[in-house]
């Protein structure tokens, strides 16, 4: 993944809590507490998405939206309290490409950034396909292909591969890998990575004891193993 998105949110209590879902979904977040400060961000930083308030003291987000689309045609989706009829109308007529009504549930807000990002991939004729060896990934619809065989995976499962997959060739630590796919909250509980690396390796690997796709690097954490380096 690792895309960019700008959140701009003036509730900082909020702010945070989005912050901390996105980042555990794995994507880089930056944020801004109004609007000059997030147009700003946004001639810094061009985003890949933008989560955009209405309610804001200094600027409106109808008047934010305005400015950021002569900065960046990136997908804005409104983060917003106002769930009439009228304003989401008001909102995807701008051209906005989604409208999350607060509040909402964490997978609601992971489930609809992720969509519009794939959208955006799509339009831009990205490819959003990871292939190494005989290991094929779909990260948008999440199939996953081992020598053209279907692999069913579990939610966490496909986390956990999405997570080294951000990372192919280079050893990520344990505690980066807990953090992408339990959260912050789970850096101590090295049980439950190496359980689901055995669960994954079951799945993707010719000998689970035997691995060669995904590999331990002893003390530091695992690595996903590339074709060329398969190859040497």
């Amino acid at each position: 993944m690792n895309e960019n998105i700008l959140l701009i949110e003036d509730d900082e209590a909020l702010a945070q809590l989005v912050q901390l879902l996105l980042e555990r979904a794995g994507y880089k977040v930056i944020s801004a507490s109004n609007g000059e400060a997030g147009l700003e961000l946004s001639r810094q930083n061009p985003p890949d998405l933008v989560l955009l308030d209405i309610l804001m003291p200094d600027m409106d987000g109808w008047h934010v939206y305005e400015g950021l689309r002569r900065i960046t045609d990136a997908p804005v989706l409104f983060l917003t309290a106002l769930g009439d009829e009228h304003n989401i109308t008001y909102g995807l007529g701008l051209g906005a490409d989604d409208y999350i009504v607060k509040p909402f549930g964490y997978k609601e807000l992971v489930t609809r950034v992720k969509a519009s990002l794939a959208r955006a991939r799509r339009a831009r004729g990205e490819q959003t396909v990871f292939q190494t060896g005989n290991l094929w990934v779909n990260l948008d619809t999440h199939e996953v292909k081992v020598d053209n065989r279907i692999i069913s995976l579990t939610p966490t499962e496909f986390q956990l591969l999405s997570a080294l997959i951000q990372d192919p060739g280079r050893t990520v630590s344990h505690d980066t890998l807990l953090r992408r796919v339990w959260g912050p909250e789970y850096s101590n509980r090295r049980d439950y990575l190496k359980l689901y690396i055995w669960y994954l390796r079951q799945k993707i690997e010719v000998d689970p004891r035997n691995p060669k796709r995904i590999v331990s690097e002893r003390g530091q954490g695992y690595r996903l193993v590339i074709e060329s380096e398969a190859e040497e």
